[in-house]
């Protein structure tokens, strides 16, 4: 079983329980959100980098590091 399922709340505590889990999930979607943007900052980074030769040794990472944060913040 679950230790989420194995916890209860006392009825006199739930209230600020249920802030609690408002915060955090309001913090994590945020958070998710910052990191896709971010993401998709590095991926045109990367790209626009990648356009001359010398700048893909740095593109090349970026692009990769853009497209990991935003599966990450998507998944």
């Amino acid at each position: 079983m679950n230790d989420e399922k194995k916890k209860r709340v006392p009825l006199l505590l739930w209230p600020f329980y249920a802030i609690w889990r408002l915060v955090a999930f309001t913090l994590e979607i945020t958070g998710r959100i910052i990191g896709v943007v971010l993401g998709l900052l590095f991926l045109i980074l990367g790209l626009l980098v990648s356009l001359t030769v010398i700048g893909a040794v740095v593109g090349v990472p970026l692009i990769i590091l853009g497209m990991l944060l935003i599966l990450r913040g998507l998944f």
